[in-house]
């Protein structure tokens, strides 16, 4: 058969006959949906070589190979091949109790599938196959690898209307770009309404619904820790599977208790895509994440029943005008749809998930994010990754330099930052755990760090190369008016330092950490000094940004001046890392904004500037004139807060 590419919705694997398979399910390039079922691979992990003799006698039937590769530290490593997953954490356990290190053994036995074909999303299949009602095509043991496509899926947005107390669904709307449908538990017909008569005959139409529509994702606002909550708590209540997927399973809600992670809810053959979920992770700032506020701030609209009290207004809807509930119903509904579609959140996603290989609803994992990619690139280099640590890890990481402000009311003011600081320093100084020196020497060239870190010139990390590769990829998104996956690559990049500073991470390394941040605050304190040698005042600075007072009352030559002293400083700053350091910089000072009146107040007591509390009124300019790749803005503005824009990308 010739090979078609799909793209990868829900990765797993289930054990049969004691083995494990791997469960692909996926969308094709023909629009069919389809499961790859591969039995051949087995979990490993790697020790080191030298350590093999202790391996066989804690475990003698271990399944030990010289593989070639090498661990960070140069040390030959031995690949150990499991029958199960579950062996390996077992080994691994072991192991460890006996002191021996353990490399990559936390990776997941499906993340390791896909890496080893070198699939990030998309893939190309080529094989037999036979069809299966809900999955679509199925092909075992395919040849199977890499493409580059960037699939089109089909959404299905619904929401939900229940009694005070949850106990009983109202109704349920579903909505996609070419049908939607109200389901409502009522005793007659209601206009725009498919009237049920049981609440046990609702639940079994939208499980019927979905499987007949067969959307590709499932989506809705907070969708998953109260739509699809209350869906499934009122299914068992009557004795009915909740099986919404393309195969038999039941949906699985795996909630958590973390703040900063979301609850996910498993679906074979679709992702659940929650619209809080997406917005927040593509860290779109609201006052709040109630519906309302997004839809006001996204669409200019909002609810149809408003303000306090909206369970009072459903509940009065449905006993005395359910054509107004069946309105309100679908609304919501409409709303997410409307709101993915203006921020194009559900394309980020997917554009996230091309980058990095993780499953649509885990791209805003940053950790695990940057983890995929290391790990790939590692690959290919021969090496092996340290596992994550068992034991939470915590130590004190260096921040930002913030300069204490200067309060005032000024007329024309400049902000500058440089782009992507963080990421620019990774790759100008060839920052890296891969790269560190524990023990420098001199017969080992190294750049020293101001935290006293020293990393090796040659050759270049991993994770400087992956921004080099992305900085390059997002350069040509911009150039082809790529917006998303501008955007994709801008959040990726972002992550690449946090995640030497976290405990979670197999790349935790905090001298690494501080040698970024250091880096930091020596650069943006150089740039101050470049500014104020010519004479111009720096009211303020924050990690990778100066506001800049230049004297100066004509706007038309302050802003002349930015694009002059945005060349100038980068320059210098150019030369400063040359001579200090013999390295490349790939640092850049953006000009950010222009203020025509900016005020700065003054704390109480008279000692500083209150700098959270700043204002400005910004003005209309030709920024690409002067540097910068922002739209010029139509008028004037006021913006308050510190910063119009994010930080460090």
């Amino acid at each position: 058969m010739a090979p078609v590419r799909g793209f990868i919705l829900t990765p797993t694997y289930r054990l049969s006959g004691g083995a494990p398979v791997v469960h692909l399910h996926g969308v094709l390039e023909t629009g069919e949906p389809c499961l790859i079922l591969d039995d051949r691979a087995r979990p490993y992990f790697f020790v080191p070589l030298d350590r093999v003799p202790e391996v066989r006698r804690v475990d003698p039937r271990a399944r030990v190979e010289d593989c070639g590769a090498r661990a960070f530290d140069e040390r030959p490593v031995a690949r150990i091949t499991a029958t199960t997953p579950g062996e390996v954490v077992a080994l691994r356990t072991r192991l460890e109790r006996q002191g021996i290190p353990c490399f990559e053994s936390d990776v997941r036995f499906t993340t390791r599938y896909l890496l080893d074909h070198g699939i990030r999303g998309s893939f190309e299949v080529e094989g037999d196959f036979e069809t299966a009602k809900g999955v679509g095509r199925v092909y075992r043991n395919p040849d199977l690898g890499p493409a580059s496509w960037v699939p089109s899926l089909r959404v299905l947005s619904l929401d939900i209307e229940t009694s005070p107390r949850g106990d009983l669904v109202y109704a349920i709307a579903l909505q996609m770009a070419d049908r939607e449908r109200v389901l409502l538990l009522y005793d007659r017909p209601v206009r725009g309404a498919e009237d049920l008569a049981t609440e046990d005959a609702l639940l079994r139409r939208f499980v019927a619904l979905v499987r007949e529509w067969d959307p590709d994702v499932l989506t809705g606002w907070n969708v998953v820790d109260f739509d699809l909550a209350v869906l499934q708590k009122r299914c068992h209540h009557h004795g009915l599977r909740f099986a919404i997927g393309r195969t038999d399973d039941e949906l699985e809600i795996r909630k958590e208790a973390s703040f900063q992670r979301e609850s996910r809810a498993i679906v074979a053959g679709r992702q659940v895509l929650d619209g809080l979920s997406l917005v927040r992770g593509a860290f779109l700032k609201l006052e709040d994440y109630k519906l309302e506020t997004a839809a006001q701030t996204f669409l200019g609209r909002g609810k149809l029943f408003q303000g306090e009290g909206r369970h009072l207004q459903i509940e009065a809807a449905y006993r005395e005008e359910p054509e107004r509930l069946v309105e309100y119903n679908l609304l919501d509904a409409r709303l997410v749809t409307e709101i993915l579609d203006h921020t194009h959140l559900i394309e980020l996603a997917v554009r996230r998930s091309l980058l990095t290989g993780m499953p649509l609803d885990r791209v805003s994992a940053a950790i695990a994010s940057v983890d995929a990619l290391y790990l790939a690139e590692a690959r290919a280099r021969g090496v092996v990754a340290p596992s994550v640590a068992t034991e939470v890890k915590s130590t004190r990481l260096t921040g930002g330099w913030v300069m204490d402000s200067t309060p005032g009311l000024y007329r024309n003011i400049l902000v500058f930052d440089f782009k992507s600081l963080y990421p620019s320093i990774i790759r100008t100084f060839n920052i890296d755990p891969l790269t560190f020196v524990a023990r420098p020497s001199p017969a080992v060239p190294c750049v020293r760090a101001p935290n006293g870190a020293h990393f090796r010139r040659q050759p270049r990390g991993i994770l400087p190369e992956l921004v080099s590769r992305l900085a390059a990829e997002r350069e040509q998104a911009r150039q082809a008016g790529d917006g998303v996956a501008a955007n994709a690559i801008k959040i990726l990049m972002n992550s690449m330092y946090g995640v030497l500073g976290s405990g979670a991470s197999r790349l935790f390394a905090p001298q690494v950490a501080n040698a970024i941040t250091g880096f930091g605050q020596h650069l943006i304190q150089f740039a101050a000094e470049c500014v104020r040698r010519r004479g111009l005042e720096v009211i303020y600075g924050d990690t990778d940004s100066l506001f800049v007072h230049p004297r100066q009352d004509d706007p038309d030559r302050t802003l002349a001046l930015a694009g002059e002293l945005r060349r100038a400083v980068t320059a210098e700053v150019a030369e400063h890392i040359r001579r200090r350091h013999g390295c490349e910089s790939f640092l850049e000072l953006a000009f950010e904004t222009h203020y025509l009146r900016f005020l700065m107040p003054e704390l109480r007591g008279g000692k500083g500037g209150r700098t959270k509390r700043s204002a400005g009124l910004v003005a209309a300019a030709p920024r690409e004139a002067a540097g910068c790749v922002r739209t010029a803005l139509r008028g004037c503005r006021w913006a308050t807060g510190l910063h119009p824009s994010s930080s460090r990308a």
